[in-house]
């Protein structure tokens, strides 16, 4: 059987990630984007600045983000830009909010199951290649956070975020969709970013400051596991489905709070329609490198 290979090691250090990074054996050509959560106001979890720099400056990247569709320090791109500024994002990278101006960039998303489009940062555009830099934990609306979330939620505008929160309706209150179309719909708009780049994409999940809470959470919960490790893959539904694993095999007394808000979100099933369209597969081999 086919396998996807990921990556790990246990070792949480800027050297880590680009071990990690390295052992993937792929080049990231020309433009390279680096898509990570910059942290909301508030947010004390999310992955620092000087933690990525080495890896933002191995593969020469320019760091990116979109505005939110929720109230709070980035819904609009002159706060984004402030909080980026006071996260220390600008004084290490060259920073890209991709939706800053209109209008989005429309992706055609022929074997989505729930919407058949997604509209993402048009800054998208300008790059050639994508490094996709997420900080696993849980989610309050998604049930966890990973490397297809990322791709989703992460590069969607902030007219984007709103559609895929309404599964193709942003006429009603989108934050009451109904969670497995919610969940489908991430799925659906995952596959359109990462089909974009052909091949030109890699991704790394970091598991620490493990949370119940996403970073766009101002007062998310402390960790409630240990720091793990970090992985790497060129598959992103390998490597979200290693992480899931590794956290239901685990010995951790607070992994009962992750995988219940999980179940109870139907978190994994933006993996499944991750494979239903053609995004990767669930099967992996996990090397590790310690």
């Amino acid at each position: 059987m086919q396998k996807s290979k990921v990556y790990f090691t246990s070792e949480v250090s800027k050297e880590s990630l680009v071990k990690v990074y390295e052992a993937l054996g792929v080049n990231l050509p020309g433009k390279v984007a680096v898509k990570l959560h910059s942290g909301e106001h508030g947010n004390k979890n999310y992955l620092k600045p000087d933690f990525v720099k080495n890896l933002v400056e191995r593969v020469n990247g320019t760091v990116v983000e979109c505005n939110t569709a929720y109230l709070g320090q980035r819904d609009t791109t002159e706060k984004h830009k402030k909080l980026m500024d006071e996260h220390g994002w600008t004084k290490y990278f060259n920073v890209d909010i991709m939706d800053a101006e209109g209008p989005d960039l429309e992706l055609n998303i022929p074997m989505g199951i729930q919407i058949k489009k997604n509209y993402v940062g048009k800054n998208l555009a300008n790059y050639d290649s994508m490094l996709v830099l997420s900080h696993f934990k849980g989610h309050a609306m998604g049930g966890f956070g990973g490397a297809l979330k990322q791709l989703s939620i992460g590069c969607a505008s902030a007219y984007g975020k709103a559609y895929i929160h309404g599964a193709g309706d942003v006429n009603h209150d989108v934050f009451k969709t109904s969670q497995l179309k919610f969940v489908t719909a991430m799925g659906d708009a995952a596959s359109s970013v990462h089909k974009y780049f052909k091949g030109n994409i890699a991704y790394i999940n970091a598991m620490v400051n493990i949370s119940l809470d996403c970073d766009c959470d101002a007062n998310a919960a402390p960790p409630c596991i240990p720091n793990i490790g970090i992985l790497a893959s060129t598959d992103p539904v390998a490597i979200d489905q290693a992480c899931i694993d590794i956290i239901y095999n685990s010995v951790f007394p607070g992994k009962n709070k992750l995988i219940a808000r999980i179940e109870e979100k139907l978190g994994t099933t933006i993996i499944d329609v991750a494979i239903k369209n053609n995004t990767g597969i669930k099967e992996y081999e996990l090397i590790n490198l310690d």
